[in-house]
């Protein structure tokens, strides 16, 4: 049995040798420090370290180890890193892996071979010619509909399925599989027609999906039939998930990392048009609200987002950017748990009732204003709810108070919730006692929602059905790839999967505060298996684990069940939650320890070079000068201040921020210590009784 290729792939590499492919490092101490690639600075907060296998920036907070190196470098998924760092190591993938890849590769060869035929059409044939002259009226040249394969799907039912079975000799499952053809009562027939063709790519430039436009006037067939909505996507297919797809996101990930944001329109061609007047940071959406998953694609490369949909009075009542997209997108930014705050999501206001594309090709002052200061999303929403409910009235106080508080009780981050709730009560004209009394109270279940949501689950997920499921790869062995407090962490997680109160007291714990990418990918997958598990109805309550482990990649599903075999007994509610809030207090006092090791290094470093030029002074003559530079790095270092000397201006203060640093942090840690002590005297006190025996 197989210990699975993540394990095998880290005994093979060396992550420094990796990492030091793309970033100069130097030896400190047991570990390498560089700059970091993913930030601009000056001086280096990048450090590698073997012991673990891990790599940290303590700039820009990134960190993780060889896998989500790669990804955060290339901007792909874990998949795809390992499949690149295997054929590097020379590892082979099991059985399964291999024979998905090939069937992906075989799918993508026909959704790329499908991109060249709908291209091809518009450019080369009669049948494109007004979907070609239509693009050419909106301002496209030919030169941008070549570099981004623009194309035309003839109105007919089976051009591109024959193009597809004579030359490329694509079955008919193939075809449906990728989301180009629908079976119908008489066969296989072509899922887009009498569209212009968009390719959709992944960040590495792979074709996933089409979006499809309707050409209302003059296109090929065209007639007044009713041809299905304006646009049209691929359905979900095994390349192509729309809530994790963005358009143009492969050409875009260059320009967000030296920008810093990332630009996000509605619509196709606002895209198109952007990347061809040169703002290239400018991404689309797929017709949905954005997604926690699209947040977190986006914040690999910049850490700004900036909504620039259409603004206009129609576009808002029609739910294009109304208020309820704006609340369900702060939602999904909390949920992520990404590095981006709700300050760093702002709106784009643009001219009233002009699209981005029209702004950018009329007037590229105003849309490079407009998207230089976009409008804080939080602040949006408060005018937004202020024009429809008149804060001069009693009543109109109270609606928009009321509007806006349960997105204020979504966001996670005090400073920001309290910066929100004071502005509120400016603009709602109350006290800000008032907006927090509100917030204090329960929030009432919303129509059409399941009050039961909140409370335990029943029986979703079971052990059984993991352990059931034997692959080639050990689950143990797999397992081992976890460091250890993610092993006891995410073991917990599964076993009390059903129980809302576990999974509850992980909910604020961000993906990127485990060390290892699988353990990321497992915790993000967890997740969105509860969410979704809690957003049906009653009937998907005897849904178990079987399902989500087939849907993992095989060295995940692997890691599950290694998890599962351990043979823990299950915990009541209360000690499940204690349990696992120990583990996340574990976490933290492991990163607040890795700081402290960082920054008294720092430090150490900082007195070297002061009495180093002490020394260089004293020799050079000015013995008084010296002596004073020396003595005022080392009084800082031991919290003291020392006037005097030319070493004191920058020294001093070098020195004074790192101590002020590590002083915050040892209270950090002395606080984090007794809250660990604490949650340990309460589970030894509560019932010692194991809950159902072992799983």
């Amino acid at each position: 049995m197989s210990t699975g290729a993540v394990a095998s792939v880290k005994a093979k590499l060396d992550i420094v040798e990796i990492i030091g492919e793309s970033v100069p490092l130097r030896k400190a101490g047991t570990t390498w420090k560089g700059l970091c690639p993913f930030h601009g600075e000056k001086t280096p907060s990048f450090v590698v370290t073997p012991a673990r296998e891990s790599w940290h920036c303590f700039g820009c907070g990134l960190g993780g180890d060889v896998f989500s190196f790669v990804m955060q470098r290339e901007g792909i998924d874990f998949p795809e890193a390992l499949k690149r760092l295997a054929a590097r190591a020379g590892v082979e993938l099991d059985e399964r892996t291999s024979r998905e890849d090939a069937r992906r590769k075989r799918l993508r060869d026909v959704l790329e071979a499908a991109v060249a035929f709908y291209h091809r059409v518009l450019t080369d044939t009669r049948h494109g010619q007004p979907a070609l002259d239509y693009l050419r009226g909106r301002g496209f040249t030919d030169e941008t509909v070549a570099t981004f394969q623009l194309g035309w799907a003839p109105d007919a039912w089976e051009p591109l399925s024959k193009a597809l079975r004579t030359k490329r000799g694509a079955t008919d499952e193939e075809l449906e599989t990728v989301g180009l053809a629908v079976r119908g009562r008489r066969g296989v027939y072509d899922r887009f027609r009498g569209r212009i063709i968009f390719p959709i790519r992944d960040a590495s430039g792979h074709a996933t999906g089409l979006g499809g436009r309707i050409l209302e006037q003059g296109g090929d067939g065209a007639s007044g039939r009713d041809r299905g909505p304006k646009y049209l996507n691929s359905p979900a297919t095994p390349l192509f998930d729309k809530s994790r797809s963005l358009y143009l996101v492969d050409r875009a990930r260059t320009a967000m990392r030296r920008t810093g944001r990332a630009v996000i329109v509605e619509g196709y061609t606002d895209a198109l048009m952007a990347h061809q007047a040169g703002f290239e940071n400018v991404v689309a959406g797929l017709g949905t609200a954005l997604t926690a998953a699209q947040v977190e694609l986006l914040t690999r490369y910049a850490p700004s987002i900036a909504l620039a949909y259409d603004v206009d009075p129609a576009g808002q009542s029609a739910g294009t950017f109304g208020a309820t997209e704006l609340t369900a997108l702060i939602a999904e930014v909390q949920r992520s748990r990404a590095r981006v705050g709700l300050t760093e999501v702002g709106v784009v206001r643009l001219p009233e009732g002009k699209d981005p594309d029209e702004v950018i090709r009329d007037d590229r002052a105003t849309w490079e204003a407009a998207v230089g200061a976009p409008q804080p999303i939080m602040d949006y929403l408060v005018e937004y709810f202020a024009a429809r409910h008149d804060p001069r009235t009693v009543q109109g106080r109270k609606r928009l108070v009321e509007a806006v508080a349960p997105t204020l009780r979504q966001i996670g981050d005090p400073v920001e919730r309290d910066a929100y709730v004071q502005s509120l009560a400016r603009r709602a004209g109350v006290d800000v006692r008032t907006v927090q009394e509100l917030l204090q109270r329960p929030e009432t279940a919303r129509p059409g929602t399941d009050p039961s949501a909140t409370g335990h689950g029943t029986g979703r997920f079971t052990a059984d059905a993991v352990l059931a499921s034997r692959e080639t790869i050990d689950g143990t062995e797999a397992a081992q790839t976890l460091d250890p407090i993610e092993r006891e962490l995410l073991g917990l997680l599964l076993r009390h999967v059903d129980e809302r109160a576990a999974i509850a007291a992980a909910d604020e714990l961000p993906p990127e505060a485990l060390l290892t990418t699988p353990a990321r990918e497992l915790w993000r997958a967890v997740r969105e298996a509860d969410v979704a598990a809690r957003a049906a109805d009653s009937a998907a309550a005897g849904t178990t684990l079987e399902p989500f482990v087939r849907g993992l990649d095989p060295e995940l599903a692997a890691i599950v069940r290694g998890l599962v075999e351990r043979a823990a007994p299950r915990l009541s509610d209360d000690r499940a939650s204690r349990a696992v809030e120990q583990c996340l207090i574990r976490l933290q006092l492991r990163r607040v320890g890795d700081e402290l090791d960082f920054l008294r290094a720092e430090l150490a470093e900082a007195q070297a070079r002061g009495r180093a030029v002490a020394g260089g002074a004293a020799s050079g003559g000015s013995a008084e000068t010296g002596a004073a530079g020396g003595a005022a790095l080392d009084g800082a270092a031991s919290g003291g201040v020392v006037a005097g000397g030319p070493v004191a201006g920058g020294g001093i203060a070098v020195a004074d921020n790192l101590i002020d640093r590590i002083r915050a942090l040892e209270r950090e840690r002395a606080d984090l210590d007794r809250r660990a002590a604490a949650s340990t005297v309460l589970t030894r006190t509560t019932s010692r009784t194991p809950v159902g025996g072992p799983v």
